[in-house]
């Protein structure tokens, strides 16, 4: 541009003292004819003027068309982040359209394995009358079989009452065969439960399902689910042959841990976990290992129980209450710490009932542990929908539900369970413990256990 600015500048003032000179030539001397043609000079000039121009052009060419390349590269690389954004947002949204398929899908498979679970306790129920029933006849028969054999003992059983006999214990074959089809269901019923749990939690994590954690009191905080254990349950049946806690189960040499059947007085039937231990078979009622669990549930869960009796567990205020009423009772508490160290308490006990708000007294027996609950102090047991009359808001601060006095310590076995996010990260995994001097520790797993205090089964 400078050079055309240039060109045109240099061009007029040639002429101009061409035309002057001219002027000059024609006041001194005669006119001459005039050429058709410029100067040589002037040609020169020009030629000259036009190649500059000419490579001006160029340059800027060059230049302009290297500036409009830069600009498409860089047009390209905008569309192609546009797009790679365009796809990743459609992506996003069919995940999201996937899990919310998902969602129905496994809120309608839960309504079914409800409905499923309630129609195996009817038949149960059906099944175990029926037993009863058979139990009874078969009872009458035998009778009346040994009066027949005291009267007449030279004669031969009849055929028929032989018969009959065979027919009743292949009945009561066929019974317990159902029963145990019946438990099976059962344990895959409460297998199919947790998977569903732990599939609700993992998208409610993930924000797919709308969180009204923002929006409601502090109440709503803890998901409503249902305990597993009822799942284990039988109505009010009568059992006379049921033991009523594991010391029975033990005394009749089942000297193995697992899972039993037993039946407080005065109570339903309903499945625990016996701990055998020196001798020793212990009820155990509350048992976490890792967290998978939450704790953090209503106080209605709190009194029926919740939870996997093969792993983590509450096995819930009114069963405890129907097991202890029977007898004096010893808790016991055991901690496992992260370097695999173990600790104990032992108590003797009293345990309120529902209109006492479950309340705990104790009293310290022997440990390792001291001073690890509040003693001859009136515990209550407060839930986050359910507050102890004049009591703090606890559970709400420390989550879980728990037996609390007047202030609320670091001493919650119940209390949230700290996942390590990573292996490397030093961070407070367990659940947190005071100990006597103050020091806060992490707890790995804990137990929580009672026992017969004369060391016999109440019956």
């Amino acid at each position: 541009m400078h050079l055309i600015k240039l060109f045109l500048y240099i061009v007029p003032v040639v002429i101009a003292s061409r035309i002057d000179q001219s002027y000059s030539s024609f006041d001194s001397v005669s006119p001459e004819p005039k050429s058709r043609f410029a100067m040589l000079d002037d040609v020169k000039i020009l030629a000259n003027g036009l190649l500059q121009l000419g490579h001006g052009l160029k340059d800027f060419v060059h230049k302009t068309k290297g500036q409009i390349n830069d600009i498409f590269q860089k047009l390209n690389i905008f569309d192609q982040s546009f797009c790679d954004l365009s796809q990743q947002t459609n992506e996003i949204k069919e995940e999201e359209k996937e899990l919310r398929r998902t969602t129905s899908k496994l809120q309608v498979k839960n309504e079914e394995v409800k409905n499923m679970s309630l129609e195996i306790n009817s038949k149960l129920e059906s099944l175990l009358g029926e037993k009863i029933l058979l139990q009874q006849k078969v009872r009458y028969l035998e009778e009346q079989l040994t009066n027949l054999i005291k009267t007449q003992p030279e004669i031969q059983e009849h055929p028929e009452v032989t018969s009959l006999k065979t027919f009743v214990e292949q009945q009561d074959n066929s019974i317990k065969d159902l029963l145990h089809t019946v438990e099976e269901q059962y344990r895959q019923l409460n297998q199919q439960h947790s998977q569903i749990q732990e599939i609700e939690n993992q998208l409610r994590r993930t924000g797919v399902q709308e969180s009204t954690e923002n929006s409601l009191p502090s109440k709503s905080r803890a998901p409503r689910t249902t305990p597993s254990l009822h799942l284990n349950e039988t109505k009010n049946v009568e059992h006379d042959d049921i033991p009523v806690d594991c010391t029975t189960i033990y005394n009749k040499g089942e000297h193995t841990s697992g899972i039993y059947s037993i039946k407080p007085s005065n109570s339903q039937v309903f499945n625990v976990y016996c701990d055998v231990k020196s001798g020793r078979s212990w009820t155990l009622i509350q048992h976490r290992i890792d967290g998978s669990q939450n704790f953090n549930e209503t106080w209605e869960n709190y009194k029926y129980g919740f939870g996997n009796l093969d792993g983590e567990f509450w096995l819930g205020l009114e069963k405890i209450y129907s097991i202890v009423k029977q007898s004096d009772y010893i808790l016991r508490i055991e901690l496992e710490d992260w370097e695999n160290t173990k600790h104990y308490v032992e108590y003797s006990f009293h345990l309120g009932n529902y209109e006492t708000t479950y309340t705990l007294h104790l009293t310290e027996i022997t440990g390792n542990v001291h001073n690890a609950l509040p003693e001859h102090k009136d515990l209550m047991f407060s839930t986050w929908d359910h507050k102890a009359k004049g009591h703090f808001n606890c559970p709400e601060s420390f989550s879980g539900g728990w037996w609390w006095h007047d202030t609320c310590g670091e001493n919650n076995l119940n209390g949230k369970y700290n996942k390590p996010r990573a292996k490397t990260k030093l961070e407070r995994r367990g659940i947190p413990w005071k100990s006597q001097n103050g020091k806060l520790y992490s707890i790995k797993s804990t137990k929580i256990l009672i026992h017969p205090a004369d060391l016999e089964s109440a019956e």
